[in-house]
């Protein structure tokens, strides 16, 4: 089932990256946001089925979009060179996708998800 994704990211070749993989894999990417500010306005009134957040947008954290997602019932996937390890300790239950990842890797994580209608 094709999912609308929320990409956040604040490298623009590797969202870039991002977005041809989740096309690749019969997904949309409905909007990408590369400041947390934006992150969390598209978090609190955006139109998707799952985002992927980068864990650190030019030096912030991006768990309180973590947290607006949380709280509407969206499932999320974080992305970090640093793994598990890199998240903070109320989210290390979150899955988690480890930069850099192979096409394959996006597609088991996302298949992994409780998606609503799934």
């Amino acid at each position: 089932m094709p999912l609308r994704i929320l990409v956040v990211e604040d490298e623009m070749t590797i969202a870039l990256m991002i977005e041809d993989m989740l096309i690749q894999l019969g997904h949309e990417v409905v909007e990408l946001a590369m400041r947390l500010p934006r992150a969390e306005e598209l978090a609190r009134q955006a139109a998707f089925d799952l985002a992927l957040l980068d864990v650190n947008l030019d030096g912030r954290k991006s768990f309180p979009v973590a947290d607006i997602l949380s709280a509407r019932g969206i499932p999320f996937v974080f992305a970090t060179g640093y793994g598990a390890s890199g998240l903070e300790n109320g989210y290390s239950h979150c899955p988690v996708v480890t930069k850099p990842f192979m096409m394959e890797d996006l597609k088991t994580v996302i298949d992994s998800l409780p998606l609503p209608g799934a």
